[in-house]
């Protein structure tokens, strides 16, 4: 089930449901239907740096090393 953004028109509450495609949402908040699907905010911060970690170790597996920076980059050629 894809998660997708949306905004109540009846409302103005702003959400994000699991939604399967036979499915038709509502508002958590007042039950309604009338919803605008949004477009997913992006997260910027990664907030557990274990699975940061673990992401640029993969990354890393894969021969990918831009998402470290020049001062990893240097300790990884030593």
């Amino acid at each position: 089930m894809p998660l997708y953004a949306y905004k109540c028109q009846d409302c103005d509450a702003d959400f994000e449901l699991l939604v399967r495609t036979s499915d038709v949402p509502a508002c958590p908040s007042c039950a309604s239907e009338k919803l605008q699907q949004q477009i997913a905010r992006i997260c910027v911060d990664i907030k557990y740096p274990a699975v940061a970690k673990s992401w640029r170790k993969a990354a890393a597996r894969e021969g990918d090393l831009s998402n470290f920076s020049k001062q990893e980059l240097q300790t990884k050629k030593a």
